[in-house]
């Protein structure tokens, strides 16, 4: 049987994780005074991969794959929404965190999704986990992220669209998906073009890592704790007598990090050079820079798939005028045909992690290859039967 950590394209395993690009269930009832060390009690005594813990007038959700970096399957996303659901219903807040102290969520088993194919079970994973974050992005209750050690792909999803997203001295955030010849979804679109100046397209197609409290300065957090203070605030989160007292709450546990924005340096230099009209644009103006940072990101840039990168242009400049909602409704299309051979997801899947030669044979291979009428297919309608429905 295959080793479910090796199963995951972006992070999990430290093999797949390391040579990614560098540059950059059941439910526990607890009492109303809930200490977080009974919630962990519980998670490791549970063989559910999602743990919905409920305590008075509050909700919980632990992501329990800790051997997988709590990476989400489609049964997953499914225990998620429901309990969200019952949660927006009937409970003040909700806290989602994971399990252990190297990951909040590491992404999805996406080579279960290129193993598989264009089947109805591929689709279902996207077209659930986009319903999941579209509701996170609407969820009428205060909803807190603790997003404590590696949050990339399917957990930047769980994240960054909720209200509150609490970072710490462990946090890796990261969309890499241009390296394995995909795109930043789970809301990418929505969210990447919403950063400062140019920094979401500069994170979109490097995949560059924000460590600590580099999430924080760059506004994928709204706030920073040392996570020595974690379970603390878990505890008072738990016990806040009045969800209207969550701001004041987490602004208490706030800490302003000792070390700077470490991308300050050459935010000047992003946003120039990522201001042109289109990635050969960007890729000349790196070249014209010339300084050791633009050296380093240009090479960073050949190595990712030339599709992925045009379509992850021409998805953060639509989606910079859409909706949440339409953001997915658009991520929707361009996950579907991700999944067809003409997409190079599958030769980027088979090349980090099924033969692991890191040689990806991208077609076309070269950005100038990539004509228009390729990059527009991905953005097609599909059947209005088959396209995203979300309210």
């Amino acid at each position: 049987m295959q080793n479910p950590i090796q199963r995951l394209v972006y992070t999990v395993g430290q093999r797949t994780y390391s040579q990614l690009p560098l540059i950059g269930g059941s439910a526990a009832v607890i009492a109303t005074k809930v200490q977080p060390m009974m919630a962990q009690q519980s998670t490791r005594q549970s063989s559910s991969s999602v743990l919905a813990t409920e305590s008075s007038n509050k909700g919980m959700i632990i992501l329990n794959r800790p051997k997988a970096l709590n990476a989400i399957n489609l049964e997953m996303v499914r225990k998620i929404y429901k309990h969200l659901k019952k949660c927006e219903k009937s409970k003040s807040l909700l806290i989602i965190k994971g399990t252990g102290d190297k990951a909040f969520c590491a992404g999805g088993d996406v080579r279960a999704l290129v193993d598989a194919g264009p089947t109805d079970e591929s689709k279902s994973f996207f077209r659930e986990e986009y319903t999941t974050n579209a509701l996170i992005g609407n969820y009428k209750i205060p909803y807190i992220a603790i997003i404590d050690g590696i949050t990339m792909g399917g957990g930047v999803g769980l994240s960054v669209h909720g209200k509150y997203r609490v970072a710490t001295d462990r946090t890796m955030f990261a969309m890499p998906e241009t390296a394995i010849g995909l795109f930043p979804d789970v809301g990418g679109s929505y969210f990447l073009p919403r950063l400062q100046g140019k920094l979401g397209l500069y994170l979109g197609l490097t995949g560059y890592r924000l460590r600590g409290a580099d999430a924080y300065y760059a506004g994928i957090a709204t706030h920073y704790c040392d996570s020595s203070k974690i379970p603390e605030l878990e505890t008072a989160l738990l016990n806040c007598p009045d969800a209207d007292d969550v701001p004041e709450l987490l602004e208490k546990f706030h800490t302003q990090p000792e070390k700077p924005f470490s991308l300050q340096p050459v935010l000047e230099q992003i946003n120039k050079n990522f201001a042109a009209d289109s990635v050969e644009g960007i890729l000349e103006n790196l070249e014209n820079d010339g300084s050791d940072w633009a050296k380093k990101t240009l090479a960073t840039l050949r190595k990712m798939s030339p599709t992925s990168m045009k379509v992850t242009y021409r998805q953060l400049e639509l989606g910079s005028q859409l909706s949440l909602t339409q953001c997915l409704i658009m991520e929707y299309r361009l996950a579907v045909r991700h999944l067809e051979d003409r997409a190079d997801f599958k030769e980027g899947v088979r090349a980090l992690l099924i033969d692991k030669d890191q040689q990806p044979k991208w077609q076309p291979a070269q950005l100038s290859e990539v004509t228009e009428e390729h990059v527009q297919w991905f953005f097609r309608k599909l059947p209005d039967t088959e396209e995203l429905k979300l309210k």
